[in-house]
């Protein structure tokens, strides 16, 4: 079993797209403390990863789960941290220095619009709760001690301005294509191919951000990896392999197989989604890395950005090559948790998950952080496999997508 689990590790670290070296650290790096005791805490006081957070906790704790949950939360967040980006940039812009408006107010008021939208005029989700809470939590903010570096800020200016933000940000996002394409992709899926070399259908197919309109790209611009293993047959063997790296081994082998693989599964309530769980590692590292406003606002909004093209694109090239899962070949694999219903490759894990790690790596180029990333990108994917759900060529496929999509974000621009 060592030796098969070793090849496993081996195929996906040879196929991953990113070429960083590989290094296990238990918790986020931190970075070197600052010696001016002016900042001190200041980054624990962000209001953009505050909002983060509190986004992340609605997507892992809200009672009703959004439809199109992953694709949804990742859109949200998305449309969130651009919003939040443009009103730290409309909060600091030479024309409304006279205003001295509160850059925390605007990235407050900004994030209040966007996640109070997508809760309640979401077509077929409405949680008409949601905004209350959230007026509830400006409110609660702006009675507290204040933001430092806030105190001879105008707060109301400030507002005024996220809450314009995220207005143009909300209607940004009804011009995505989201809510018109599940009429083309419906079509698509009845027009799909079948027999025993396809993926089978049962219920209702996931549709995610097929036929979305991504940012940095222009219309119908997509990115499609390699295609699969050609034949049936080698499909059938990687199948096999799944299911032997999921039987075969030591007690404790398979048990932290099956550890890892139920820790990456960040459904709700036990995670906010993958996007949502990569939004709290940036944030936890914007964090202990001491980052301002203006960048961590910078930061979530390009990776946020990214994560987003990168899921369509995943999902042109599902849809494309339509690859059966690996219990369909292999009955005898039993997964540790129900297999997501759309094609097996690639994997939307690998691509949100790689598309992280490049854009947090960019963002925090010390060599500790990177390495870090690279480990949680590759065990992610890895996690996938030993759950039974994927080949090691839908990891691969997935990281490469990533890659190209962390790319185009930072050749990009999103102001």
């Amino acid at each position: 079993m060592r030796s098969h689990r070793g090849t496993l590790r081996i195929t996906v670290l040879l196929a991953s797209a990113m070429g960083w070296a590989c290094a296990d650290s238990p918790t986020v790096p931190v970075a070197t403390p600052r010696a001016e005791a002016a900042v001190e805490h200041q980054w624990d006081a962000l209001a953009t990863t505050r909002w983060n957070r509190r986004a992340t906790n609605l997507l892992q704790f809200e009672a009703v789960a959004p439809p199109n949950g992953q694709a949804w939360a990742s859109r949200m967040l998305a449309y969130l941290s651009l919003a939040q980006y443009r009103a730290v940039l409309a909060a600091t812009a030479p024309s409304a220095r006279a205003e001295r408006a509160s850059v925390s107010a605007a990235v407050a008021g900004a994030s209040v619009v966007v996640l109070s939208r997508f809760y309640t005029q979401t077509p077929g989700y409405n949680r008409a709760l949601v905004p209350g809470t959230l007026e509830q939590m400006l409110t609660a903010d702006k009675a507290g001690p204040g933001w430092p570096g806030e105190t001879a800020k105008n707060v109301a200016a400030g507002e005024a301005i996220g809450r314009a933000a995220g207005e143009a940000a909300w209607s940004q996002a009804q011009l995505d294509g989201y809510n018109s394409a599940s009429t083309a992709f419906n079509a698509m899926v009845a027009a799909r191919p079948v027999g025993p070399s396809y993926w089978i259908l049962v219920g209702t197919a996931v549709r995610s951000l097929w036929g979305v309109k991504p940012f940095f790209l222009e219309p119908g611009e997509s990115f499609v990896p390699t295609p699969p293993p050609p034949s049936i047959a080698a499909l059938t063997l990687a199948a096999n392999d799944v299911l032997l790296g999921m039987t075969v081994g030591s007690t404790q082998q398979l048990h932290e197989q099956d550890s890892i693989a139920r820790l990456w599964n960040k459904v709700a309530p036990a995670g906010p989604f993958t996007a949502g769980e990569w939004n709290r590692v940036a944030d936890d590292l914007i964090q202990s890395h001491h980052r301002t406003e203006a960048q961590a606002a910078r930061i979530l909004a390009y990776a946020n950005a990214a994560a987003f093209n990168s899921q369509v694109d995943c999902f042109t090239a599902k849809y494309i090559w339509w690859v059966p899962r690996p219990a369909q070949l292999k009955p005898a694999i039993v997964a540790l948790f129900a297999t997501p219903n759309h094609p097996s490759y690639p994997s939307g894990h690998s691509c949100i998950s790689s598309t992280f790690a490049a854009m947090l790596s960019n963002a925090f180029p010390d060599s500790e952080t990177q390495e870090w990333l690279t480990a949680q990108y590759i065990e992610a994917g890895l996690s996938r496999i030993y759950a039974g759900i994927h080949y090691p060529v839908d990891i691969a496929a997935g990281q490469a997508i990533g890659a190209r999509a962390a790319a185009r974000a930072l050749e990009g621009r999103l102001e």
